[in-house]
């Protein structure tokens, strides 16, 4: 029989244990460490979660790695086409990272209703453009097919067709100015297949979606003529590396880019999340130690005949302190139950519902996200487990320096 535990478990179960002096000391450790809990697990969920939404939105707008000519064109809009015929397309054989790869070409144009104007950007994609990736941002109608003939079909933006009061199924004009000076227009009437959402401002108020032959036949350019290429990589985390990876396999005409870099803006603020995380982190586990730490002292005062009576009875001083080891074990892992239980519902609500919203124009998503792995939960418990006990060890110390008449003869 373990002694020390079962010493412990008496303390614990004992009658007198809930009406003691340390009562409210106890019940106060315990919060502190449920309410530490919660917020570590919540600001890991919704810290991860952000970085992951805002990471996949610029990603399927723009692709994670675009290949494009080597020039110095750092304008959304192609200038000089690159041929489709590469060794690299449609599959990246060479680079085993690569997931997907899909050719795009994008033009600059404004759309004119009877009551408005607005500036876009036209972006063409063909039969190889992975819809999946935006599929979860369409709010209403359809996506277009363009792996048929050449159609009319294009999706647009809440934001723009607010702005130009279109609606699903409206037909409107836009007009794409040549290169050659004193030119007319190309004008081009499209119809209105599906309205997303991204939430993203730079997107939403810019992007509009159609069939890359649109743009090749404006330009004059080859069926086989894009304007560059998006790629998908399987592990984001490698970006870099596969990045410089691809561009090594590739002519040397071309240049590729990550959005990474495109974005740097983004990713670097992005970043600040994970010192946010981990100062968070860092706060609670020192205040739910400091709250166990004055628990335990309150605990040993309250007891201190108990500790002279079991040292006059032969019991050395780890045996003593493992008996109260024990107890704060108990409080500490009483508090988690509560603090797991509470966090976890209450991201899983948000996950569901989406109760807590946040303005797209300073976070880039319209409700906070929430990221559920048990991975990180358990390692959340077992670190605060650790820093407790470890930290626990200091005060139980005193222990050692009680004198068993002492002690015994203490009120």
């Amino acid at each position: 029989m373990n002694l020390e535990y079962f010493i412990a478990k008496r303390l614990i179960t004992a009658k007198d244990y809930k009406s003691s002096i340390s009562a409210p000391i106890i019940k106060i450790a315990i919060s502190a460490i449920a309410i530490g809990i919660i917020m570590m697990i919540v600001s890991v969920a919704t810290g991860i979660g952000l970085q992951q939404k805002i990471r996949e939105k610029v990603s399927a707008f723009n692709g994670q790695i675009i290949i494009s000519n080597y020039d110095n064109n750092n304008s959304e809009i192609t200038l000089i086409p690159i041929s489709k015929k590469q060794d690299f397309y449609p599959k990246f054989k060479s680079v085993p990272e690569v997931s997907h790869i899909q050719a795009i070409a994008s033009k600059a144009g404004i759309i004119r209703t009877e009551n408005a104007f607005e500036g876009i950007v036209f972006k063409g994609v063909g039969a190889d453009y992975n819809w999946n990736n935006i599929k979860e941002y369409l709010v209403e109608g359809r996506l277009p097919d363009f792996s048929k003939s050449l159609n009319e079909e294009v999706i647009i933006s809440r934001f723009l067709a607010d702005r130009l009061n279109l609606k699903l199924g409206d037909s409107f004009n836009t007009f794409f100015v040549k290169e050659e000076q004193g030119k007319l227009p190309n004008i081009r009437r499209f119809k209105i297949a599906g309205i997303f959402s991204s939430g993203f401002q730079d997107f939403d108020a810019s992007y509009i979606i159609g069939d890359i032959r649109h743009i090749q036949r404006i330009n004059k350019w080859n069926a086989d003529q894009i304007g560059a290429f998006e790629v998908f990589v399987k592990d984001f985390t490698q970006i870099k590396e596969t990045g410089n990876h691809i561009y090594e396999q590739i002519p040397s005409n071309l240049d590729t880019k990550t959005i990474t870099e495109k974005y740097n803006y983004i990713f670097d603020w992005l970043q600040l999340f994970d010192f946010n995380i981990v100062v968070i982190l860092g706060i609670m586990i020192l205040v739910a130690t400091i709250n166990m730490v004055v628990a335990l002292l309150v605990l040993i005062l309250e007891r201190t005949q108990m500790i002279g009576i079991l040292k006059a009875l032969g019991a050395d001083n780890w045996t003593v302190r493992k008996v109260f080891l024990y107890n704060a074990f108990y409080l500490i892992v009483r508090g988690l139950f509560w603090g797991n239980l509470i966090g976890i519902s209450l991201l899983l609500i948000q996950q569901q519902f989406g109760i807590v919203h946040l303005n797209p124009e300073n976070y880039y998503v319209n409700q906070a996200p929430v990221y559920l792995n048990w991975t990180y939960i358990v390692l959340l418990n077992l670190l605060t487990i650790t820093v407790c006990f470890l930290v626990l060890l200091i005060p139980s110390y005193l222990i050692t320096k009680i004198s068993p008449v002492k002690a015994i003869r203490f009120d």
